[in-house]
């Protein structure tokens, strides 16, 4: 861990994080909340929907069980969202009901060779690549970067270790052993605010915020592909 197998294999349940748009939120919105200090849907509609235009084509990275599938396309009435996961995700959202608004494309790996160059108004993922080593996280970058149209925009939620240190391990969810395992032996693998903000750059990306600080235990990138 975190290889491409147990990526593979670790999530085939659908995970879900409840309805992020829900005000109350759900039970087990709350205390995934509650673990990593924020509101989803307060990081959606302060961040994530003004980025939005409701003809924009999307691209959301391991969308799971469809928590934040449900919200972008609540906003795209007029757009398109691909969807990029190792899982089949008709299991758990019904796509045919999106009327070809919804395009899932089940993958074996991270090449993004299914999506089309050019064509993305924006890049989203939330509670995926904190589960990548960073040389995983730049080689997904350096391939989306070329699906993105130029000015095209992102929101990344990442590990961050400095801010976990602060907000604390077990209040977060993550067993205060992996401090002393190698990455590979772990599934919230070593990055911090300006480890990501270097990689991005590397991978071509114009970093617009190293962190928004949108939730309290990670941090949330903003990018645009240029």
């Amino acid at each position: 861990m975190p290889s491409l197998e147990w990526m593979r294999q670790e999530f085939d349940y659908g995970y879900s994080s409840g309805n992020v748009l829900a005000d109350p939120p759900d039970p087990h919105r709350l205390k995934e909340e509650a673990m990593i200090g924020g509101s989803y849907r307060r990081v959606f509609l302060d961040i994530v929907a003004p980025l939005l235009r409701p003809d924009m084509t999307v691209l959301e990275l391991g969308p799971g069980g469809g928590s934040w599938t449900r919200a972008l396309l609540e906003h795209l009435p007029e757009g398109r969202l691909h969807t990029v996961d190792f899982q089949d995700i008709g299991r758990w959202i019904d796509i045919p009901s999106y009327n070809g608004r919804l395009i899932h494309h089940q993958v074996q790996d991270n090449e993004f060779t299914s999506v089309s160059d050019g064509s993305f108004d924006f890049f989203f993922t939330w509670g995926v690549i904190c589960h990548w080593a960073q040389g995983d996280i730049e080689h997904i970058l350096r391939r989306v970067n070329p699906k993105m149209k130029p000015g095209a925009q992102a929101v990344l939620n990442y590990a961050a270790w400095e801010k976990l240190d602060r907000y604390g391990w077990e209040r977060g969810g993550v067993p205060v052993s992996f401090q002393s395992l190698p990455d590979e032996e772990m599934w919230w693998p070593r990055n911090s605010v300006a480890e990501m903000s270097d990689l991005c750059r590397r991978a071509g990306w114009t970093v617009l915020a190293a962190d928004l600080n949108a939730v309290e235990r990670d941090g949330v990138v903003h990018l645009r592909a240029d």
